[in-house]
């Protein structure tokens, strides 16, 4: 594990593989560049944690992921292998980022969220104009699902329990318990009229939460 001379607050980890940079100096100027990270966190090879910014209990992470500078990460968030978390994001408790996914910077992603492998977030209307970065990047609400290879425009609004079909492109809002798919994503259908595939007769989701199938069976 190697740390820089930056201000790390750690509490007792679960693991922490050879290879883990903790504490990366930033070159931007920030306010506070202390990191503070809960305990059991699992970070396996490769991974990079910048300073400034604050990590709640359980975190785990894949090979080779990045989480910069001043974030906000709240407990029990999965961030598996090859993901960027950009700087200035907020993301709440019991998240899940798949491999190979970016988050850009100034992204909300709220409690029980999931992003599928090779999600990309973006955050600039106007490429190579920095200031526009500031504008913000999407909110992804509570209980939001993401599917493979979607991409999100800047400023959009996923809404709570909805779902995002793989491979679309989503460029506005999307309504809570809602299922979009397409380039651009178009609204289908609810989350609450999916059936269940294992289960006849059986709906995937009840109140755009998982259904407990097998019990219902």
């Amino acid at each position: 594990m190697l740390s820089s001379v930056e201000s790390v607050i750690m509490e007792e980890p679960e693991s922490i593989d050879e290879s883990v940079a903790i504490g990366y100096p930033t070159g931007r100027p920030i306010a506070d560049r202390a990191l503070r990270i809960g305990r059991d966190a699992h970070l396996r090879s490769g991974t990079v944690v910048y300073v400034g910014t604050t990590i709640g209990r359980g975190l785990q992470t894949g090979h080779n992921v990045v989480i910069r500078e001043e974030n906000s990460i709240g407990d029990n968030v999965g961030i598996w292998s090859n993901s960027v978390i950009d700087y200035g994001c907020r993301i709440g408790n019991n998240v899940k980022i798949h491999s190979n996914v970016y988050v850009a910077q100034f992204t909300t992603i709220e409690d029980d969220a999931f992003l599928a492998p090779g999600v990309t977030i973006a955050n600039d209307m106007r490429p190579l104009c920095a200031e526009c970065t500031h504008a913000g990047g999407p909110t992804i609400k509570r209980g939001a699902r993401i599917g493979v290879n979607v991409t999100i425009l800047p400023g959009v609004t996923v809404g709570e329990y909805a779902l995002v079909g793989a491979g679309s492109v989503v460029t506005k809002d999307v309504p809570p318990h809602a299922v979009v798919y397409g380039n651009p994503a178009q609204v289908h259908t609810t989350v609450d009229q999916i059936d269940c595939p294992l289960h006849e007769g059986i709906k995937a989701y009840v109140d755009g939460r998982k259904n407990d199938c097998a019990a219902n069976n």
